[in-house]
């Protein structure tokens, strides 16, 4: 294993790296950082996890 750049539609979001038997996920935009240094078993499941935390934080309402 060896470090990965992880998109998500098309932008770089952050980096996997390999940490023991996982990959570790670096945050490098600020809407994904809620998943910065969080380890995953492979690149899929970090794109999952991005998806999901994009899907929640769209769906949370906006208070003004």
């Amino acid at each position: 294993m060896k470090k990965q750049v992880i998109e998500y539609a098309g932008v770089p979001v952050g980096i996997v790296v390999p940490d023991q038997d996982r990959l570790k996920f670096i945050a490098v935009k600020y809407h994904v950082h809620d998943l910065d240094e969080q380890r995953f078993r492979n690149a899929d499941e970090v794109k999952l996890a991005i998806r999901d935390l994009l899907s929640r934080q769209q769906a949370k309402p906006i208070h003004v």
